[in-house]
C-alpha cells in the first residue's frame, strides 16, 4: 500500500507521533494537522488519499470537517476517531460520510489495518458494466455501485454497499460478526465487532421498504431474508 498519503488530524501530538510511527512503518506518507480548518485547508491543498479524523478538535470538530467535505462531494476516505464508546457518535459520524471509526484509545496496528482495508476498497476495480445482481426487489449494479429497491435509488456509503454485498451474495446464510468483518471490512480484530452492528443498523433503515431485510439471529449474528 506505499505511495498513499494520509493526514492524521487530531490535536494531541502523542496520538499523531503514534499514529505516524506505525502508518510511516508501513509504507505511506503521513501528514498531519491539529484542528479542523487547518485539516481542511491540508486537504484541498495535498489531497491526500486518507485521513484519520479525531471527533474532538479545536475550532471545527471532526463532524463538520466530515460534513463539510462531504457537502462539497469529495470523496476521500475519511476513518473517524472518538474518544466515547457511544453509538450515538459513531451514527453520526457514518451518517455524515465516515468510511470506518474507532474508539481510542486504539491500537496503532489496528489502525493501520483499518487504513489499509479502507483504501484497498476504494482502489478495486469495477466490475463488467454487465454485471448486475438481482435479490428480491433489489438490483445491484456491480460496475456502477448502486442499489435500487424497487427502482428507487438506495443512499449507501461505501461501506453499507460492501456489507450489503456480502448479505447478498449469502441470502439465508448466518453470518457472524467475525466473518462480517473479515469479508466487507478485510480484517479481524478481536473486540471490534460493534462497527458489524452500527452497519447492519443503518442498513437496515435503509432497506426499510424493500422486500429483503436482514435479521438477527441470536447469539450468533445476522442473515438475509428476502419477504414474500
Amino acid at each position: 500500500m506505499s505511495g498513499f498519503t494520509v493526514l492524521i488530524v487530531d490535536d494531541e501530538a502523542s496520538i499523531v507521533a503514534l499514529a505516524r510511527l506505525y502508518l510511516e512503518r508501513d509504507g505511506y506518507h503521513v501528514l498531519s494537522a491539529g484542528d479542523g480548518q487547518t485539516a481542511l485547508r491540508t486537504i484541498q491543498d495535498q489531497k491526500p488519499d486518507l485521513v484519520v479524523l479525531d471527533v474532538m478538535l479545536p475550532e471545527l470538530d471532526g463532524f463538520e470537517v466530515c460534513r463539510r467535505l462531504r457537502s462539497e462531494n469529495n470523496p476521500v476516505a475519511v476513518v473517524m476517531l472518538t474518544a466515547r464508546d457511544e453509538d450515538i457518535d459513531k451514527i453520526l459520524g457514518l451518517e455524515l460520510g465516515a468510511d470506518d471509526y474507532m474508539t481510542k484509545p486504539f491500537n496503532p496496528r489496528e489502525l493501520s489495518a483499518r487504513v489499509k482495508a479502507v483504501l484497498r476498497r476504494q482502489e478495486r476495480q469495477a466490475p463488467p458494466v454487465s454485471e448486475k445482481l438481482v435479490v428480491g426487489n433489489l438490483v445491484v449494479d456491480l460496475a456502477s455501485r448502486e442499489v435500487r429497491s424497487g427502482g428507487d435509488l438506495l443512499a449507501l456509503r461505501v461501506q453499507e454497499f460492501e456489507v450489503l454485498l456480502v448479505f447478498l451474495r449469502n441470502p439465508g446464510r448466518v453470518l457472524t460478526r467475525e466473518q462480517l468483518l473479515n469479508l466487507a471490512w478485510g480484517y479481524d480484530f478481536a473486540g471490534q465487532t460493534r462497527t458489524v452492528d452500527m452497519h447492519v443498523a443503518q442498513l437496515r433503515k435503509k432497506l426499510a421498504a424493500s422486500r429483503v431485510a436482514i435479521e438477527t439471529v441470536t447469539g450468533v449474528g445476522y442473515k438475509l431474508v428476502v419477504n414474500a
